[in-house]
């Protein structure tokens, strides 16, 4: 009777596993999977020759480097934020410290769309600062600097994000120890900060990029929708799907899948690197601590 029950609790725990193993696999089916083989299915309905030449129309092109070009003022940005930032939270104590992380954090708290509708109350013609910039000629809204501006503003919590924990978990014991033995700031930063982060910024610049290429909300607002001149990828969907162009549309949103694939590749490839960074980062703590004794 005693071996009865404890066969049985122990084939619970397996059941119960198997199940939560299943359901967790039916709903990434349902709702990762599949949408992402519809798109590239409906991108190849009409062969790959549809499909190159929605690729290689010139307004599709215009919204990829407008996408890319956005995306590579952005994510620098940030990556310039995101390090300072999470260096003064993890390294330094000062008054406002909580109202900064606070900060750092609104762009979750607010809706894209509201952000972008902050934007054209700042920037607009009728804006806060409309007068001014339209006294200079200078264009903010449905104009490049707008989609930038939201761009930024919707993704810089990713790199501040991702480096405060790791920073925090590493703690002050190898700056101090370089600074004991003569090192300045920079070389401080350079080659004892830098390489124990590198990783988790590695991973944070990688989700800020693909945050930066597929912001859809704020975008949409400040861009005007203008053909050829303020249409990022998204929204060159969006206008396409709204044509009923159905091919071209899958076969612009297959390269946001693609990179959405290639973000999904680079995290796993992180996180596999990660027990080794771990590694690294204990034998630089305990040279350092060597050469400081």
């Amino acid at each position: 009777m005693a071996a009865a029950e404890v066969l049985s609790k122990g084939r619970r725990p397996g059941l119960a596993r198997l199940l939560l193993i299943a359901v967790a696999l039916l709903f990434l089916g349902l709702f990762l999977v599949m949408p992402l083989l519809v798109v590239f299915v409906q991108a190849l309905a009409k062969g790959i020759g549809a499909y190159l030449v929605a690729i290689s129309d010139p307004l599709a092109w215009t919204a990829i480097r407008l996408t890319l070009y956005v995306a590579a003022i952005a994510v620098p940005c940030n990556l310039l934020f995101g390090v300072a930032a999470a260096w003064a939270i993890a390294k330094f104590e000062f008054r406002g410290k909580s109202t900064l992380i606070t900060l750092i954090d609104l762009p979750f708290a607010v809706s894209p769309v509201i952000a972008g509708l902050v934007f054209v109350l700042l920037f607009g013609s009728h804006g806060w600062f409309g007068g001014y910039l339209r006294m200079h000629h200078i264009r903010v809204i449905f104009a490049v600097p707008g989609i930038v501006l939201a761009t930024i503003f919707v993704t810089f919590p990713f790199i501040a994000r991702e480096l405060i924990p790791v920073m925090q978990a590493q703690g002050k014991d190898d700056e101090e120890t370089a600074r004991s033995l003569g090192a300045s700031g920079w070389q401080t930063f350079w080659h004892v900060t830098l390489p124990n982060i590198r990783w988790g910024l590695m991973y944070g610049v990688l989700l800020c990029n693909a945050r930066a290429m597929g912001e859809f909300g704020a975008v949409s607002v400040v861009s005007g929708h203008i053909r050829g001149l303020t249409n990022t990828m998204p929204l060159h969907v969006e206008i396409l799907y709204n044509e009923y162009n159905y091919t071209a549309a899958f076969a612009v949103a297959s390269l946001l899948a693609l990179l959405a694939l290639l973000t999904l590749a680079g995290k796993s490839f992180l996180e596999w690197r990660q027990p080794e960074l771990k590694h690294a980062a204990r034998q630089v703590r305990d040279r350092t601590r060597r050469v400081n004794t």
